[in-house]
């Protein structure tokens, strides 16, 4: 019980950690990633300068997006952690699925429809480490409840 109960913890946080990564790469950088030169077939350079400036405010927004998502993620966690309540569990879920779900889309999307190999993978595995931790918390949740406590 207590080992479901940890490996719950250590995946909602790595959930959150991941969301803060994105966040900072889409942030900050100042031109598209790797695979978004394959996908359009030219490197940023190239790139017409007025659609350099949607790419990278799209890219912003994509990383504020994450950023929210991930201060959401957060707190959820600390209210998880503090108060013992399934409710933040499922909260915090709902909020990252909210992300995870079109960014895996989004992913797959360029991945079937360009030569680029866009993160879905990472998407893939945010999705299962989210689910596996809402089943670990739900589990030890239900050993408590028939413990009485």
């Amino acid at each position: 019980m207590k080992t479901l109960a940890t490996l719950s913890k250590i995946f909602y946080a790595l959930v959150g950690i991941l969301g803060y990564f994105f966040a900072g790469i889409y942030l900050f950088r100042s031109e598209f990633m790797p695979y978004h030169a394959i996908a359009v077939e030219k490197p940023w350079e190239e790139v017409d300068a007025g659609l350099q400036v949607l790419i990278i405010a799209l890219m912003r927004v994509s990383g504020g997006g994450w950023l929210a998502t991930s201060v959401a993620i957060t707190l959820f966690f600390i209210s998880w952690l503090k108060q013992k309540q399934t409710f933040f569990g499922i909260s915090l879920v709902l909020v990252a699925l909210a992300a995870l779900i079109p960014t895996l889309y989004a992913t797959l999307y360029v991945k079937t429809n360009s030569p680029a190999n866009p993160p879905w993978l990472a998407a893939t595995a945010g999705i299962l480490i989210l689910l596996l931790g809402l089943i670990f918390d739900l589990i030890s949740h239900k050993k408590l409840e028939k413990q009485g406590h």
